[in-house]
């Protein structure tokens, strides 16, 4: 279960492999990778939500292209199909997200590949990017979390308290322009809803159409950040707020109502998650 796991990380520390450097010796061996020659349904699940007041509709089993898996990537898109159509995403209260004209991808490994600590990288690109409304994300989330799916019965933990954090490792958001992303942890500030986006968030210029690789690690109790295998900041002492195990989530939403110009594309290589062996 993963609550056993949780609560034994919490009280006994970190185990072999969940964070790197523990000493000066050691290396990174590899856990979990996907080239997405195919969609694994071990490793992936669509996740059919509604956060953000975001205007899409995921939607499940590559619906109209949306999370397409070709000549070994996967394309995660945002669609608008042309007219409004009903949407069953609910958010975790139940309500039910409005009729839209706009679908759009978004997987996670949840229940599937989930880790304490280590190293999660993904090898990524976006077209397009800074047209007004464009939301794509890699990221991780506490596995604990109470959102929909609900799957298992520890999954009652409201965002953003521990297991149920949040650590943002590419974020492209439409309002700063193009060729940008933000890269953060979330604080908790105690409470369900309570998150400080802020705070612990840098933004760096890139060219969004080109492969990068963007990837967090556990040093010691630092979260680092990398693009291309290069540190790129650094939230520092911050390591321990995330005990639990985390899954990871690849998504494309739309952040508002505006008109949008062609299918939005995320382009993604590879996924993989690593764990520091002594």
């Amino acid at each position: 279960m993963k609550f056993t796991t949780l609560i034994i990380t919490l009280l006994v520390g970190l185990s072999t492999g969940t964070a790197a450097f523990s000493k000066d010796t050691g290396s990174w061996k590899v856990d979990f990778l996907d080239n997405f020659d195919s969609f694994n349904k071990d490793n992936w699940q669509d996740q059919l939500l509604w956060v953000n007041d975001e205007d899409q509709c995921y939607v499940p089993d590559n619906e109209f292209g949306t999370r397409e898996v070709s000549d070994g990537t996967i394309k995660l898109k945002v669609v608008n199909i042309g007219k409004p159509r009903s949407c069953d995403n609910e958010d975790k209260f139940g309500k039910k997200h409005p009729d839209t004209r706009y679908i759009a991808g978004r997987i996670a490994s949840k229940n599937r590949q989930e880790f304490i600590k280590g190293k999660w990288t993904a090898r990524l690109k976006v077209s397009g990017s800074g047209q007004d409304g464009m939301f794509p994300a890699w990221w991780l989330l506490g596995a604990l979390n109470n959102e929909p799916p609900v799957q298992e019965p520890d999954e009652t933990v409201c965002w953003p308290m521990t297991g149920s954090g949040e650590i943002d490792i590419f974020e492209h958001h439409s309002d700063g322009g193009p060729d940008h992303y933000a890269a953060r942890m979330i604080v908790s500030k105690g409470h369900c809803g309570g998150g400080d986006w802020e705070s612990m968030m840098k933004v760096f210029a890139a060219k969004l159409d080109e492969y990068h690789e963007y990837s967090v690690e556990w040093q010691k109790n630092d979260l680092v950040y990398r693009r291309n295998g290069v540190e790129v900041y650094r939230n520092a002492g911050m390591g321990d707020q995330f005990p639990e195990p985390l899954f990871a989530i690849l998504n494309f939403a739309k952040i508002n109502d505006k008109p949008m110009e062609g299918e939005w594309v995320m382009e993604v290589d590879w996924v993989k998650h690593e764990s520091w062996q002594e």
